[in-house]
């Protein structure tokens, strides 16, 4: 006869223990995917479901995504997606509703192609979905995202599990609140208020990190330094706030110009430094170039009736030619800028080579 457990043997006592482990996954970590694996091994713990999935809503893009899926790799989730209102799971993220269904083969709103049907469960047996519970995340009258628990046992469900589910359901609600916020606090923390940039304490950050790759595999990459010409004369003219509009949409057109791989930072005032990983000199100087003549080309304040030029200096610096240190690097590219300043402007040097025009 096996041994008696006082806590999993009394009801009671073990669903204390699951909230006190759900409190526990809360609090120990801020990892969000590995908060909600917590909440959703407690969740088929209680349940026992065949498998089970969670997914989060895309606001941009109206799907949900699978961001946990028991026998389903990353790469797998990668390529699934749920349009609001398709399948069990689209139809709960559209109504913020909970569904309870016997037998899904009898329900209209089921569709196996948004479902993670194919799965298996883990023991690595294929899975025939036969019924489902569909669970909203639902936090300040928004739906986050789904919790599906596949092929559970209905018979044992009573009123007091399915109340026990929707506050575990508030639990992963809470997880993913929490992580959100913890995202947009570290973004802020990198990012330049005034132009969406990242700004110049993570460019620091970044170039440490670039300087311990380099060196490790032996590689290069180039700074970019860019100072704007007479821009002091658009704020006189215009006033402040048109002023930091253009710095705005300044950097973001520097953005949308350079590699994806390359990252652009306000370092102050109206000072933007662009880093190029895996770029010697000549490639950095090519790069410079178009930056150069793509900003020419570009307007701004066009939403204020304006269309307003703006001119830029270069400069253009090597790792490990130019400095081996960050501020060796960030010096050199500064100084081939103000080469260019101190003379024509609206041009491009680079350490080592001098004015490219």
């Amino acid at each position: 006869m096996a041994p008696q457990n006082p806590i999993t043997d009394d009801p009671n006592l073990r669903d204390l223990l699951v909230f006190h482990n759900v409190a526990r996954a809360l609090t120990s970590s801020l990892d969000r995917d590995a908060i909600l694996r917590a909440i959703m091994q407690q969740m088929e713990q209680f349940f026992k479901p065949e498998t089970w999935t969670l997914l989060l809503l895309d606001e941009a893009h109206k799907e949900l995504y699978y961001a946990v899926a028991v026998g389903h790799t990353e790469a797998d989730l990668a390529r699934l997606r749920v349009p609001i209102g398709k399948g069990l799971a689209g139809w709960v993220a559209a109504h913020g509703e909970s569904l309870i269904v016997p037998e899904v083969s009898q329900d209209p709103r089921f569709d196996a192609n948004f479902s993670t049907s194919g799965s298996r469960n883990e023991a690595g047996r294929p899975i025939r979905v036969r019924s489902a519970i569909c669970m909203p995340l639902r936090s300040k009258l928004r739906t986050l995202g789904v919790i599906e628990l596949l092929n559970c046992r209905l018979d044992t469900l009573s009123d007091y599990t399915i109340s026990f589910l929707h506050v575990l359901c508030d639990y992963a609600a809470i997880a993913i609140e929490n992580a959100r916020a913890m995202e947009r606090i570290q973004e802020l923390t990198i990012t330049d208020e005034t132009t969406g940039l990242f700004n110049v304490r993570h460019l620091y950050r970044q170039l440490e990190t670039e300087i311990e790759r380099a060196r490790r595999f032996k590689s290069q990459f180039s700074l970019i330094f860019i100072d704007l010409d007479y821009f002091k004369q658009i704020n006189d003219e215009f006033g402040h706030l048109i002023g930091s509009r253009v710095l705005a949409e300044v950097g973001q057109g520097l953005k949308s110009v350079v590699r994806e791989v390359d990252s652009v930072y306000r370092y102050g005032g109206d000072e933007f430094i662009v880093l190029l990983p895996e770029t010697g000199k000549f490639a950095a100087r090519k790069a410079a170039e178009h930056l150069l003549t793509s900003l020419r080309e570009m307007r701004f304040a066009k939403t204020d009736g304006l269309r307003l030029e703006v001119r830029a200096s270069f400069g253009v610096a090597t790792y490990p030619d130019d400095g081996t240190s960050v501020h060796e690097i960030i010096r050199a590219a500064d100084t081939m800028m103000y080469l260019v300043k101190g003379s024509t402007r609206n041009n491009v040097a680079v350490a080592g080579m001098g004015m490219v025009g």
